[in-house]
């Protein structure tokens, strides 16, 4: 039964849950300028329906950049040389949203919880959110997975993003598959373009917008290995498990910036909450 103060319940306002105003904030003049003097010491490509995985040092830059046709990628982030520090979608949607770009920060699990790395630059951020809700890379999606393909429409399927992240990261490691595969994690989908339906509430995806030349860049403040799948539904303008979809490769390139150019930067320190949980 709708009880009678139903529309007085549904009118009472919102209240952000972590307002961000004491978070400290990225110092995009310093990382800015840092740009304008960048080497390039790395590239990966990572192949179609696949993935790969690169190491970025603190202090330096990543980019990821459509190469040959609109592709959406799966980004996974360890603190390097210890797997257990990892990107945080979660948290990382609770403090800047249900999409990142430029200023935004992505942060580490507990107990560590610190900013992994800062988005520098991202060639899409003219979209902003469409009129039907839709925006680009988003922390909401938790990758295309073989289980979830099992459950809605049977067989095995082993080249969604969680599988091809999987067998990177085993082959990066030199580990076996199960011992890599419970840090495979919830991902950045970069360049995937998605929301939540208005009248279900449910998670849709749509053609993505990037084109060749598109790039999304971040500054490690921390040392990290990444790794990327170039999803198998291509542009997932249609599914995102699929081997007849058009895919594309994407290119992860790694950039050293003239050190005086980074100042007093420091790399940030874990979280200084005590550990004790009141024990």
């Amino acid at each position: 039964m709708i009880p009678d103060d139903a529309e007085a319940r549904r009118a009472v306002k919102p209240v952000i849950c972590y307002p961000v105003d004491m978070l400290p904030q990225p110092d995009m003049t310093l990382y800015t300028a840092a740009r304008q003097t960048l080497r390039k010491i790395d590239e990966v490509t990572v192949l179609p329906r696949d993935a790969a995985c690169f190491s970025v040092p603190a202090g330096h830059f990543c980019r990821i950049t459509s190469v040959e046709g609109p592709q959406v990628g799966d980004l996974n982030l360890w603190a390097q040389g210890d797997l257990k520090e990892r990107f945080y979608s979660g948290k990382t949607r609770a403090l800047h949203g249900t999409h990142v770009t430029t200023g935004d920060r992505l942060w580490s699990s507990f107990p560590a919880m610190r900013p992994m790395a800062t988005i520098t630059h991202d060639t899409l951020d003219w979209y902003g959110k469409d009129s039907f809700g839709g925006s680009v890379h988003d922390v909401i999606g938790t990758r295309c997975d073989p289980y979830t393909h099992n459950l809605l429409a049977g067989g095995q399927y082993h080249h969604c993003c969680h599988s091809n992240l999987t067998r990177a990261l085993a082959a990066h490691m030199d580990m076996p598959v199960e011992q890599a595969e419970p840090h495979v994690h919830d991902v950045l989908n970069v360049f995937m373009c998605t929301g939540f339906t208005r009248d279900t509430g449910q998670y849709f995806m749509k053609a993505s917008p990037v084109r060749p030349g598109d790039y999304l860049e971040f500054f490690a403040e921390i040392d990290l290995l990444g790794g990327l799948s170039a999803c198998p539904g291509g542009d997932c303008s249609a599914e995102h498990s699929s081997d007849t979809s058009a895919c594309h490769p994407l290119l992860v390139e790694v950039f050293a910036p003239d050190p005086a150019s980074l100042g007093n930067w420091q790399s940030p320190r874990p979280n200084g909450y005590t550990g004790n949980h009141g024990t």
